[in-house]
């Protein structure tokens, strides 16, 4: 059984997408292609 590492994002990273998430200006397929987030799937 093999473990993946899990992707750490730095808390300016996290910030900057929760920024544009309140904003509403982008859907959260949006914000997932532009950022490179697992958000949507």
């Amino acid at each position: 059984m093999s473990k993946t590492k899990r992707k750490r994002y730095s808390a300016e990273f996290k910030a900057k997408v929760a920024l544009e998430a309140i904003k509403g200006e982008r859907t959260i397929s949006e914000l997932d292609s532009h950022f490179g987030l697992p958000l949507a799937k």
